[in-house]
């Protein structure tokens, strides 16, 4: 069973989380139940493989033994180089996931399941998180619960420990819980909209029927066609996986924010995808910056910036996959973010109309083709 794929999936979450729904109305404690609701779903998701099941469980069992082993380690010795082995460990899942191929004869690895490289994000954030010493303790069930918190174990959006405890443990008032209840199933519905209706009818209409050759007209066709379709299509899971989150009692961060609005590609990437970007600017970009600077590793702090902004765009595109286009989608970004911040920096011309309707018009514009592009190359529509 694949989540928000199906009238199944709709029909048997509906019936779990209706007793979620009748406590929190009334006021009661929602958490214990949803926390049964969560197992349950976890074990029909994978329940159509015993592989994926067994290697879901192997990777919990080695994400839990990391964090509570690194809660201990880390109160005696607070050593970089520790953090890093133990980063090492919590990443290796997904480097077979990612590279597995390589050192297997089956094409897509020996191992991987539904949603490793999102789980992967959470554990490396607690670890990162217990080395600031802003986790000194984790709690079994807690780990649990946000590890394998399933509305959004496919595809997020990228939730952070600390904040998705701060909700379990907190007591949700029958007002509160109202408002969680009606802004959930208006991001649901919303996001059967995106994701079933306009993006199945961007698919059907438009971009199934853009021919094979690939002359200009059909590049530029299913450039934009792709771009809208994965849109849509994201972000309606995205609004369904948070608006089922707000209904069991867990305010799951926003994922988009009109992102085809943007003014330039920074303000992109703080429209799209947030919470991974978010998650990247916080855990590498930043940590990558403050260490090149306190280490004078570049004369400029501009070149660590950039070199920072390359360098975590094309980990971020190898992140989706070792295909080739995908590592160019990746560099595209950085250099589009570099080139962006250069120039914005430099131009006098933009300084001095930057807050000008008619080139903020045409900025949007401008960067609006820009990531459609970056979309075009991401798809791999013109590798094939």
């Amino acid at each position: 069973m694949i989540p928000f794929d199906g009238l199944l999936f709709f029909y048997i979450v509906s019936l779990l989380i209706l007793p979620i729904i009748i406590m929190g109305l009334k006021g009661k404690k929602i958490t214990n139940y949803s926390m049964m609701v969560n197992i349950v779903m976890i074990l029909m998701i994978f329940s159509s493989s015993q592989k994926q099941l067994g290697q879901l469980v192997i990777f919990y069992i080695l994400q839990l033994l990391l964090v509570k082993s690194y809660i201990v380690i880390r109160k005696r010795n607070d050593s970089r180089k520790i953090l890093w082995v133990m980063i090492i460990l919590s990443l290796l899942p997904l480097i077979l996931v990612k590279w597995g191929h390589v050192i297997s004869s089956q094409p897509k690895g020996f191992f991987g399941f539904l949603g490793v490289s999102y789980l992967s994000f959470k554990s490396l954030q607690m670890l990162i998180e217990i080395y600031d010493e802003l986790i000194k303790e984790v709690k079994v069930l807690d780990f649990t619960y946000f590890m394998l918190f399933f509305p959004t174990i496919s595809s997020g959006p990228i939730d952070r420990s600390r904040r998705f405890t701060e909700d379990i443990s907190k007591p949700i008032e029958k007002d509160e819980y109202k408002l969680l209840l009606k802004e959930g199933i208006l991001k649901i519905f919303l996001g059967v909209l995106y994701k079933f209706v306009i993006g199945a009818l961007i698919y059907s209409l438009w971009m199934s029927k853009i021919g094979e050759d690939k002359n200009l007209l059909n590049i530029v066709s299913y450039m934009y066609a792709y771009s809208f379709y994965l849109f849509f299509d994201f972000a309606g899971y995205s609004l369904m996986a948070i608006g089922l989150s707000y209904i069991m009692g867990i305010k799951a961060p926003d994922n988009f924010n009109l992102p085809f609005i943007s003014k330039d590609i920074k303000d992109f990437w703080n429209r799209w995808h947030m919470s991974l970007s978010f998650w990247f600017r916080d855990y590498f970009y930043t940590r990558f910056v403050m260490s090149a600077l306190k280490g004078k590793w570049f004369k400029s702090r501009y070149t660590a910036s950039y070199i920072g902004f390359i360098l975590i765009m094309t980990t971020m595109g190898i992140w989706h996959g070792t295909e080739i286009f995908y590592i160019i989608y990746g560099l595209y970004q950085g250099c589009l973010i570099v080139l962006t911040d250069y120039y914005q920096r430099k131009s006098k011309f933009h300084k001095k109309n930057k807050k000008k309707n008619w080139y903020i018009c045409l900025t949007t514009f401008v960067t609006f083709n820009l990531v459609c592009f970056g979309f075009l190359i991401f798809s791999g529509y013109l590798f094939k």
